[in-house]
């Protein structure tokens, strides 16, 4: 009844109402009188108002089957108001309409109109309800007795509506408060029940205390709305005792005391609600707090059970592993948690069963506690006598590695010097630890109960180790013992060598010395970059030399050291032993270079990572971790020297290839150096070239795409453009511009060196990206009237021409045949694709060849026919196709034939 409207309260009079309204009063079979009062604005209330009205009056009286009775006063209006109020109290009543009693007008006029009309119309309204017409109040009280009628019908009810608003509204407010009481009890309920509970105590804590206070706010809210509630239901009992016969404060009273019992009933139920789960819920809190304990003493139980990795951190856990067996808290504390649990389970826990069980495990803990700590104590001391063995076998591979690398070339090359070499390297073996000579299967069996994935890739690393270190000992040996057993030769008479000797099996014989310093070198380069990776790289990785190392540099190690262990990896295993299957036949030199000669291609990216490696080095040189691995190596040069070793080894072999080539004029193997020689060149070419690629900036695209660098270098470079705002520009351009050429397999890039960076011999240079032009659009012209140095090199039909001066006459030369070459592979592959596709010759054209008379012979363009211009263009087409004449052939113009081939891009 909420959304139903209340009657508005009178304006002029306590009685006074446009609306229908409820005296209180009760006619025959105790029907329910509802008054309409005299008002000529009822036509104006709207339908849906009216309608609202009825039903809410007879929702009032809340008995099934009550009948009504409608007093329909019209004493002082119309028949016109009298029908149309009849017709609307039809249409909108709800309730069981009993009787509908009206006083009709009293004039003389309208009385007889009424008359009149309401015979005519009578079958009508009694066709849908009971319809009186009454003359006077006095036939009215022949229906209902004079103390159930108010004062203006000549009754003795005493009613007033607003005093009956007043009531109404404050019965339907009640009853509006305690549904939305029902609704929050119902909310704060669901909420309760579909909280997820956390798994810490502090929140289990925090959200205890947070339902605790909306409990509470609750309970204030139910307590006001009852004092509310008992303040309606005394001012009902006040008015039943002054007037007994008013059967609708009587309903009023009932109302509000059902209510009043229906929010008793919620409060009780919401009380034993909340205090259940209040209960369940600090349970909860100790239960979980239990279990925290019983955690607690289950990880003390365990700490130290874990086997360590290294020799470390198996020593800290023997150590905590001695102090958690010699002390009784574990134990202490395991009993006091399980007095806790038959105190818990004492107070009727609802995680009785859960508890025991705990407190089941715990006496099971502290039974087996014991026994369990002596087998890991002897678990651990035999893991522990394993990680010793392991790391004394690792210090001795690192002495020998050492040993090796520290010896003296010079002092080895002697007799003596040969010797004591060897007895160091004999006294070494001899302090070999005795676990290397059991091998891994041995040692596997023996340390079984104890053995780890980590424990077997240990075992495997440490002899790994030993096998590269043994045989680089046995490598030694070999080339010391044949130094050691040299004789010296008697001095023999020799015949003298006849003008033409004949031709040996083996003509090397001269560089038998070069051949021996290449190897010899050659092995101690190897053990050079061994010993600076287990030496630097590895010690990385070392537990004891953590403290030492700053943790970006740990990080950073591959570029610090580069591709060095994929250097190593290639020499020590592939190419030294080609070279030591050459020292008895040197002519095999130059085929093993040339075999291998694809895998020296990892210097380039050893030598374009260098800079980044300097510029490490320079910010960290002075680090503790560095001295100490050089203290312990006994270097005396420090890591930024060795990693400038493989640098240096790759400018070694051209030197000792030249020199190789100077006793080998015509012998066999001859072409198979001096192709060996080229190769080096051509890869420290190489090498130089991508060191001055990787400076450019300011090139957008992917530099990747261009093809392989081939050739770069600085060159003084005019630039003149045939047409367009820049020309004049350009022209007035007497000072030549000086670039750095980057010739690419599809691409030129001019680019502009900058000033370098750097102090001393740190600088380093870089190039601003300033022009590109495509190969397929680009001619070239060997040669510039006024400077033989110079040449051009045009784009786009001469739309830009580069005049490019170069430093030597041997610098242009080798850049004209670099160019001519790309262009001619060009110009063989647009014939290729132009054999293929004969149908369409005639409608494409190929070059344009353009001749100009202050131009020499052999300007070659690529690009559209020029027009309006002095140059006499030709069309070249496959050969055998027709050339078409030149127009305007006459004195002094270029002859009308196609050029040769060789003149072609």
């Amino acid at each position: 009844s909420s959304s139903l409207m209340i009657p508005g309260s009178p304006k002029d009079g306590c009685n006074d109402c446009l609306y229908p309204f409820f005296p209180g009063g009760r006619g025959e079979d105790s029907s329910v009188i509802i008054t309409l009062p005299e008002c000529s604005a009822f036509s104006d209330i709207p339908e849906e108002a009216l309608a609202k009205v009825f039903t809410y009056l007879t929702l009032i009286p809340r008995q099934p089957g009550v009948k009504f009775i409608i007093i329909l006063d019209r004493r002082l209006d119309t028949w016109a108001s009298i029908k149309t109020a009849l017709a609307r109290i039809a249409a909108s009543f709800p309730g069981n309409l009993h009787l509908v009693l009206v006083l009709r007008p009293t004039s003389f006029f309208h009385r007889t109109v009424t008359d009149i009309g309401f015979r005519f119309s009578q079958e009508d309204f009694m066709l849908k309800m009971p319809v009186v017409m009454l003359s006077s109040v006095t036939d009215l009280l022949r229906y209902i007795n004079e103390n159930q009628l108010t004062s203006e019908f000549g009754g003795t009810l005493d009613y007033c509506h607003s005093d009956w608003i007043v009531l109404r509204t404050a019965i339907e407010s009640f009853a509006v408060t305690v549904k939305d009481i029902a609704q929050m009890l119902q909310g704060f309920g669901t909420e309760l029940a579909e909280t997820e509970l956390p798994d810490e105590g502090k929140a289990i804590e925090r959200l205890l205390e947070s339902q605790t206070d909306k409990y509470r706010k609750l309970k204030d809210a139910i307590r006001s709305v009852s004092k509310e509630g008992r303040h309606l239901l005394s001012s009902l009992e006040t008015s039943e005792k002054e007037d007994d016969s008013q059967w609708d404060v009587k309903l009023d009273w009932e109302t509000v005391q059902r209510l009043l019992a229906q929010l008793r009933d919620m409060e009780s139920a919401f009380d034993g609600f909340f205090e259940k789960h209040h209960l369940k819920l600090h349970q909860y809190l100790q239960l979980l707090r239990y279990e925290h304990s019983f955690q607690e003493v289950r990880i003390s139980k365990g700490s130290g059970f874990n086997l360590g990795y290294t020799l470390a951190q198996t020593e800290q856990a023997l150590k905590r592993l001695d102090s958690l067996e010699s002390n009784a808290q574990v134990v202490a504390r395991a009993q006091i948690i399980i007095l806790h649990g038959h105190q818990l389970s004492a107070s009727h826990h609802y995680a009785m069963a859960l508890i025991m069980q705990r407190c089941n495990e715990l006496r099971h803990y502290c039974d087996t506690l014991n026994a369990a700590l002596k087998t890991k104590h002897s678990r651990l001391l035999h893991t522990h006598q394993l990680l010793l063995c392991l790391g004394q076998a690792q210090t001795w591979c690192d002495n020998g590695a050492y040993l090796l690398a520290n010896q003296l070339v010079e002092k080895s090359q002697s007799k003596e010097g040969a010797q004591a070499a060897l007895k160091d390297i004999e006294k070494l073996l001899e302090g070999m630890p005795s676990l290397l000579s059991s091998g891994p299967d041995i040692l596997a069996i023996e340390y079984e109960a104890v053995l780890t994935p980590q424990l077997q890739v240990q075992i495997g690393k440490t002899f790994e180790k030993h096998a590269a270190v043994q045989q680089m000992i046995q490598n030694r040996q070999t080339s010391l013992r044949k130094l050691a057993d040299k004789h010296i030769r008697p001095i023999q008479l020799v015949a003298p060598r006849p003008e033409n000797p004949p031709r040996s099996k083996s003509p090397l014989f001269s560089p038998n010395h070069v051949m021996r310093e290449l190897i010899e070198t050659e092995r101690i380069y190897v053990e050079e970059l061994l010993s600076v990776l287990l030496g630097y790289r590895a010690e990385m990785d070392n537990p004891a030399l953590s403290g030492l190392l700053p943790p970006i540099l740990r990080s950073k190690r591959d570029i610090l050291f580069g591709n060095m262990p994929e250097i190593y990896n290639f020499h020590s295993r592939v190419f030294l032993q080609d070279l030591e299957g050459c020292l008895e036949a040197p002519e095999g030199v130059g085929a093993c270079f040339l075999e291998r000669k694809e895998s020296f291609q990892m210097y380039e990216c050893y030598c374009q990572n260098k800079p980044r490696s300097e510029a490490l080095w320079r910010q960290f040189s002075d680090c503790a971790f560095f001295q100490e691995c050089q203290k312990k190596l006994e270097h005396k040069l420090g890591l930024d020297s060795y990693l400038l070793k493989p640098v240096q080894r790759l400018t070694k072999y051209q030197l000792l290839l030249k020199e190789l080539l100077k006793y080998s004029t015509d012998c066999e193997g001859t072409s198979e150096l001096q192709g060996a020689l080229t190769a080096m060149l051509d890869l420290l070419k190489s090498v130089n070239d991508s060191m001055h690629q990787i400076a450019i900036t300011g090139y957008e695209g992917d530099i990747c795409e261009l093809g392989r660098v081939l050739m770069q270098g600085s060159f003084s470079v005019w630039i003149s453009h045939k047409k367009g705002p820049t020309r004049m520009k350009e022209l007035a351009r007497f000072k030549p511009m000086q670039r750095h050429l980057f010739l690419y397999e599809r691409a030129l890039l001019l680019c502009k060196r900058r000033e370098e960076h750097g102090d001393g011999c740190d600088k380093t240079p870089s190039y601003s990206f300033k022009h590109y032009l495509k190969m397929t659009a680009v001619g070239i012209t060997e040669n510039v009237k006024g400077d033989v140095k110079k040449f051009e090199i045009w784009y786009s039909g001469r739309e830009e021409v580069y005049v490019v001066q170069a430093p030597t006459l041997e610098v242009k030369t080798a850049w004209l045949n670099e160019l001519r070459r790309i262009l001619t592979n060009q110009q063989k592959m647009l014939r290729e694709s132009l054999s293929t596709k004969a149908h369409l010759l005639a409608s494409f054209v190929a070059l344009n060849c353009c001749f100009s008379e202050n131009m020499r012979y052999g300007a070659v363009c690529r690009g559209w026919t020029l027009s309006r211009c002095r140059l006499t263009c030709f069309c070249a087409f496959v050969p055998g196709a027709p050339v078409p004449e030149a127009p305007g052939n006459g004195p002094g113009r270029a002859p009308a034939t196609a050029p040769s081939a060789t003149d072609l891009p």
